[in-house]
Order: C-alpha cells, then structure tokens, then sequence
C-alpha cells in the first residue's frame, strides 16, 4: 500500500489494525461501546530524531511493523477515506514479533 504523506522526524503513520466486534460471550457491539484500538501496522516512517548536537537517531520500527500505542496516544488523520493515526516513535510501546 503506497501512502503519500511522509511522516517529519521521529513520527510513524500507523493503520490501526481492526478489533473485535463480538465479545467472548457472543454479543456483537456497536461502534459507540468499542474501545479504541492499541494495535496498528506502520505504514510510513520519518528519518529519526535529531539530537540538539545535530546527531540523528535512526528509527527503530520499519513499514510493515505491527506495534502497540498507547490509547490516547497520536493525532487521527483521514487519507483517501481510510484513517489513520500520526505518533511519535516515543509512544509506541513495542513491536509484536
């Protein structure tokens, strides 16, 4: 999947990935009782971060990176009618492997 937004610095463009939409028991709930999702792909990267002495800090997640956030962490965005959420590196909590 081609996005044309790069991300500047240390940020991450990540596509929340879906959540559940039935509970253990079996009810389905609707979109106002779900929670927000903490599980994305990365999607794009920016450079790193750069130093106050000028040295940048290489990125350490990569496109196709399934990661987790934070709940209220990020900005959401809208591209070509999917969304998408914009995040520091710092607020990603760690990759699944």
């Amino acid at each position: 999947m081609a996005i044309q937004v790069r991300p500047l610095g240390d940020r991450v463009i990540v596509k929340a990935l879906p959540k559940e939409e039935k509970t253990k028991g079996g009810v389905i709930l609707p979109d106002s009782a779900k929670e927000k999702p903490q599980q994305g792909e990365v999607i794009a990267v920016g450079t790193g971060k750069i130093l106050e002495n000028g040295t940048k800090v290489p990125m350490e997640v990569k496109v196709g990176d399934k990661v987790l956030y934070g709940k209220y962490s990020g900005t959401d965005i809208k591209l070509d009618g999917e969304e998408y959420l914009i995040v520091k590196e710092s607020e990603i909590l760690g990759i699944i492997e």
